[in-house]
């Protein structure tokens, strides 16, 4: 049996877990995100021993998943402290000699769900995930969306809702997708986190109406044969059919295809990989990584 490595490394939490090439979970651990240092010592001592044959890691971003670039394998412009410009492939080369794929989380994210989860067999899919932050990735033709560099959706400007005079958190944009709809902005707007909130607390309106606009844009540029969301603010479940309300009353009938009408149900879902979204991810890495 040949032996994955998967690390979905998070801007809140890193986990690491062994598989197979089917996508089966063997072992997984997680830990917090500390400093590189720390938190590095603790992924390399979890895979030490393991005969890992291949590595895949999806992380936080922005990062360089790009080949031959002077900077391949780094984490670039990120906020998250102590983590800007660092060499996460480099290090982890130090101790395994293993080919290693690396894309940002949400890519391989995408990637798992289009190989095991709710979009297997499809051509295309677009994972999103809506929490401390929000990222989207895209399989289309099965590769993952590459151009200068990664994709980074959660970042474009929305239409305000009308009632919301919120600002906005990005440090970089304001009052982008991110600054105005990740779990942040909700706990900011509303001085509680998301998941203490009612189901029909005004919050989920709003909500619904920012993620329905990122959604259309998506649906207009990519148009995904599936749209999978997760992330701990999608935890909420009541959010699912306000979203997929929303999406429908903003595109007007301008798309004409049953999966965005009479099937928006089965279009616009949960991840078939559950929890395990992120790791399958980083595993479906790791395979291609051992097939190049």
């Amino acid at each position: 049996m040949t032996i994955l490595g998967a690390i979905e490394a998070g801007g809140t939490k890193f986990v690491c877990g062994i598989g197979t090439e089917e996508g089966e979970v063997l072992e997984r651990v997680s830990f917090p995100t500390t400093t590189p240092e720390e938190t590095m010592a603790q992924v390399i001592a979890f895979f030490e021993g393991k005969g890992i044959e291949a590595l895949g890691v999806g992380s936080f971003g922005p990062i360089d998943p790009i080949e031959g670039s002077p900077t391949y394998g780094y984490i670039t412009t990120t906020p998250k402290p102590h983590w800007g410009q660092y060499n996460l492939i480099g290090k982890l080369k130090e101790h395994f000699d293993v080919p290693m794929t690396f894309d940002t989380d949400v890519n391989g994210a995408a990637l798992g769900e289009a190989t095991w989860g709710a979009a297997q067999g499809l051509d295309s899919c677009l994972y999103i995930t809506v929490g401390t932050g929000i990222g989207a990735g895209a399989v289309v033709g099965g590769k993952m969306v590459h151009g200068l560099s990664h994709p980074e959706m959660g970042h474009i400007i929305v239409r305000r809702h009308p009632e919301d005079t919120y600002e906005g958190f990005c440090p970089y944009h304001g009052d982008c997708l991110e600054g105005l709809a990740a779990g942040p902005a909700i706990n900011k707007r509303w001085e509680q986190p998301a998941y203490e909130l009612p189901a029909d607390h005004k919050a989920w309106e709003i909500e619904a109406h920012y993620l329905a606009h990122a959604l259309m844009n998506y649906v207009l540029i990519l148009t995904p044969q599936k749209i999978v969301m997760g992330g701990g603010v999608m935890k909420q479940e009541h959010l699912f059919p306000m979203v997929r309300s929303k999406l429908q009353e903003l595109l007007a009938g301008y798309v004409q295809h049953p999966a965005l009408q009479s099937d928006i149900d089965q279009y616009v879902v949960s991840p078939g990989l559950g929890d395990n979204a992120g790791l399958c991810g980083s595993l479906a890495l790791a395979k291609l990584a051992l097939n190049k």
